[in-house]
């Protein structure tokens, strides 16, 4: 059973979630219509989150684990407002930053310096707290020279720390993270391992999505496992993991 935090008011409570989608099975006019004359569906419904109910401490950090499918991402997505539930509550105590698409408000005709402040606004940071973090977002990207280049220019791994380092570097509440631990290289992961310990312990909530379950174990204090859109176990991440394994 899906366990309630003893918290008056959680950082983030999530109540009886339902979400689906519309899987299309024809991808052109001609197989939709022979699936219409041999009476066909053209579509069936994927329930990717059947019932789901949790909440999180302010300061907590949680692993949503599961195999594909089984609802994690879309949940993480539905944290950050992506996506919205077709019934249930979701609510949200603070200021939240989800890095699930690193560098999606990046422009590649900006230079480095100017996709930095406009990254942040989209985040939710003002002018002033951009300026405030600059420096120490430009430092930690490990890029300085290429700053002022403008993005299409730069490499993959490149745009990436640039990109983690703004996310990683915004004034937030709650920070849910999704698949992006494997920026760049191995020095360059344990930095950003680092740095998500770090906001974890000045009292940020986490929420981690990753399919590396040994990071995620040690990174987490508390593991909810996710199953066919269900939440089948929730307690500690590293008894998660080995329900999981099981």
């Amino acid at each position: 059973m899906p366990r309630i935090s003893d918290t008056p008011i959680p950082a983030i409570l999530v109540e009886d979630v339902h979400k689906s989608f519309k899987l299309r099975h024809t991808h052109s006019i001609k197989e939709t219509f022979l699936a219409a004359v041999r009476r066909k569906p053209l579509t069936t419904d994927f329930h990717a989150l059947d019932g789901v109910s949790f909440s999180v401490a302010q300061g907590e950090s949680v692993a949503l684990l599961g195999f594909n499918g089984s609802g994690k991402s879309t949940t993480l997505k539905m944290l950050s407002g992506v996506l919205s539930p077709d019934t249930g509550n979701i609510r949200i105590r603070g200021r939240v930053a989800g890095l699930i698409e690193v560098g999606a408000g990046f422009h590649p005709d900006l230079s480095g310096r100017e996709n930095v402040y406009l990254n942040a606004a989209i985040l939710g940071m003002s002018k002033r707290e951009t300026e405030s973090r600059f420096d120490e977002i430009v430092a930690f990207s490990e890029i300085e020279q290429f700053i002022d280049t403008e993005v299409k220019h730069y490499s993959s791994g490149m745009f990436l720390r640039l990109a983690f380092a703004v996310a990683i570097h915004t004034e937030v509440d709650v920070l849910l993270i999704d698949e992006i631990l494997s920026v760049g290289d191995e020095p360059f992961q344990k930095k950003c391992i680092a740095r998500i310990r770090e906001l974890h312990e000045e009292g940020k909530t986490l929420v981690v999505v990753s399919h590396d379950l040994d990071m995620v174990s040690n990174l987490c204090e508390r593991g909810i496992l996710l199953r066919d859109g269900k939440a089948v176990f929730d307690g500690d991440s590293k008894d998660a993991v080995a329900h999981m394994r099981a």
